[in-house]
């Protein structure tokens, strides 16, 4: 049974960074896609970055490219999201997200992943 636990999240003033990660089991970490989204109240659920263990190619939704890496640790078996230079407007909660396929360019459809963590909290202050 496919199992993700994500952590990592915080309340945190704007300019500071946070890294959030989406340990997983019950299934071969290096042949999936494992994604980050987030929704924030009222806003539908967004894709924020994507990286297919089994050769490490990544995206990054172009709006937050410049400030979120997405990044693997094979041997612990969790993705990470490390989120600089963060903004109130990153308020949101957090959710990784895996498919036993690669990503490629429906990563950010979040009906491309049957499998879904619980989700964390990300709390920006201005």
């Amino acid at each position: 049974q496919v199992q993700l636990v994500n952590s990592g999240g915080g309340s945190v003033q704007a300019g500071g960074s946070l890294r959030l990660s989406c340990a997983a089991s019950g299934y071969t970490f290096k042949t999936y896609c494992v994604a980050w989204f987030r929704q924030a109240p009222g806003k539908e659920r967004e894709g924020v970055a994507a990286i297919y263990t089994l050769n490490g190619s990544r995206g990054v939704a172009d709006s937050m490219k410049a400030r979120f890496t997405i990044s693997q640790d094979n041997a612990r078996s969790t993705v990470y999201l490390q989120m600089n230079s963060l903004q109130p407007e990153d308020t949101a909660s957090y959710y990784c997200a895996a498919a036993p396929y690669p990503c490629g360019s429906q990563w950010t459809n979040a009906a491309y992943f049957p499998y879904w963590g619980q989700g964390t909290q990300v709390t920006v202050s201005s």
